[in-house]
């Protein structure tokens, strides 16, 4: 079932873009009207519009089991393309569609009973709620209390000073591009890169801390399977506040369906410093093609100009100034 509840941010995103997207059109009255002709695929106006941030409220299960899609030319399962989530944004990380804890704002709090929203991304424990240590249950509800009065450098949302969302919420905070090289498969997200390596280059030093971490990956039929360690320690889930530590370890499993249409994210994240157990998180996601429309979120695309007539779609990097509107709800704005 999908959502009809609009992002201010998505509105005045797609209405920069539809706007862009009429100045090739526009030209001197005086000038004498071109000889029509027949634009080549490439250079096709996509149409704005589509979707909003949450689509779905329950999703498929995929099974891990044999890949009879295409492949690569290095015979690895053929995923690449645009991809995003299919449930919300990082708002809140156990209740995606709960909107922002303690948000002053009664049009933004979520409205109806719990079980009709999309289920916590946390699917074990069963009651969809990550197993903190009492200390850290602590920090994270001190973040919630003062996201909206951040008196505190540390309760300024890290995506509100431009840094990588890291893992997992990278894979819920805009859509992304997937791309396949010999030896790794490269994320191309809104907030940075990631690469996960496939061959047997060593891990990094233990000392290296990463926003998004050091990947080590392999194929199981049609299944990726990463090992991800080597975090900072400053990325967080979402504007709830989760987050793991620099000693924690996560184990990603992307399955993907046979058609290349979607894939079910889960993941083990294990912390002995933060959690009482580890703890697993499951995300699922769709795949984007030029059958879609570019809306601002989920599928930000633009034809790429090239040699050839046919279309290709390239995943625009967004251009972060800190605090560059309501984002961290002026977290980083100075006193006058």
């Amino acid at each position: 079932m999908n959502s009809k509840k609009i992002n201010p941010k998505l509105s005045a995103c797609t209405a920069l873009l539809a706007g862009l997207s009429l100045l090739p059109l526009l030209g001197s009255a005086e000038e004498a009207k071109p000889t029509p002709a027949t634009p080549k695929p490439a250079q096709r106006q996509l149409k704005l519009g589509g979707q909003g941030i949450e689509q779905e409220r329950s999703f498929e299960h995929i099974e891990s089991g044999k890949w009879t899609g295409p492949k690569t030319a290095d015979g690895q399962p053929d995923i690449q393309g645009h991809w995003s989530n299919t449930i919300a944004n990082h708002n809140n990380f156990t209740d995606p569609q709960g909107g922002i804890i303690n948000d002053p704002n009664p049009n933004r709090i979520a409205h109806g009973p719990r079980e009709e929203r999309a289920p916590s991304r946390v699917s074990d424990p069963v009651d969809g709620q990550v197993p903190f240590q009492p200390w850290a249950l602590e920090k994270v509800k001190d973040f919630q209390a003062h996201f909206h009065d951040p008196i505190k450098p540390q309760y300024i949302e890290p995506l509100a000073r431009c840094a990588p969302g890291g893992v997992p919420k990278s894979l819920f905070w805009h859509g992304y591009e997937i791309s396949q090289y010999p030896g790794y498969v490269l994320f191309q997200f809104n907030s940075g890169t990631r690469i996960i390596h496939l061959d047997d280059k060593p891990p990094l030093p233990a000392n290296i801390k990463l926003w998004n971490g050091d990947s080590r990956g392999h194929w199981e039929g049609n299944t990726l399977v990463v090992e991800v360690n080597n975090h900072n320690g400053k990325a967080l889930f979402g504007r709830s506040g989760e987050f793991i530590s620099e000693n924690g370890h996560i184990e990603e499993r992307y399955i993907f369906k046979n058609d290349g249409s979607r894939y079910l994210y889960q993941a083990v994240l294990t912390d002995p410093t933060v959690y009482t157990r580890p703890f697993t998180v499951s995300i699922p996601a769709r795949k984007w093609t030029e059958k879609d429309e570019p809306n601002g979120w989920h599928f930000e695309v633009e034809p790429a100009t090239h040699a050839g007539n046919n279309l290709i779609l390239d995943h625009y990097e967004r251009v972060c100034t800190e605090n560059n509107g309501g984002f961290g709800l002026v977290a980083a704005e100075g006193k006058k």
